[in-house]
């Protein structure tokens, strides 16, 4: 990773523009081309200096509903479980905790009855609980790493 690649993460972490072109602007106030700027993400996402680089919608405040859903997986069916949750397109994210609940994922749906059906649909397709943490409020955390 060389200064140009630092200076890409650090600023798509806090101004990425709303615009018709918005790698152009990042470019141009980065002094490097969209074509650059886009091959270098390309490339930090391909090397796993960047696990994702896209928008984050918060459904909640587009009529949908969202929640952090939690189940305690065996351990040796951990993967297979894995895969069949990440199936649903309406996973967001999925991850595993030292817990006893030990698998963690958020679901976003267009509706409150999508949601509570894509959670019958797992608990079906597993056999296992699906615990439904829904937010009961919001915090806004501005997280940012300086590379």
């Amino acid at each position: 990773m060389d200064n140009l690649d630092r200076q890409i993460i650090n600023e798509l972490q806090r101004n990425f523009p709303i615009c018709d072109h918005p790698f152009a602007v990042v470019a141009d106030h980065l002094d490097t081309s969209e074509e650059e700027l886009i091959s270098r993400i390309q490339l930090l996402l391909d090397e796993k200096y960047l696990t994702r680089f896209g928008p984050l919608f918060n459904a909640d405040q587009m009529g949908g509903s969202v929640s952090l859903c939690a189940m305690a997986v065996p351990e040796y069916e951990f993967n297979d479980i894995a895969e069949k949750v990440n199936a649903c397109p309406q996973v967001a994210h999925n991850y595993q905790r030292d817990h006893q609940l030990n698998m963690w994922f958020v679901l976003a749906t267009e509706t409150q009855d999508e949601l509570e059906e894509t959670i019958r649909n797992i608990e079906e397709e597993t056999g296992l609980s699906v615990r439904n943490m829904p937010k009961l409020q919001e915090f806004f955390v501005g997280l940012y790493f300086e590379v």
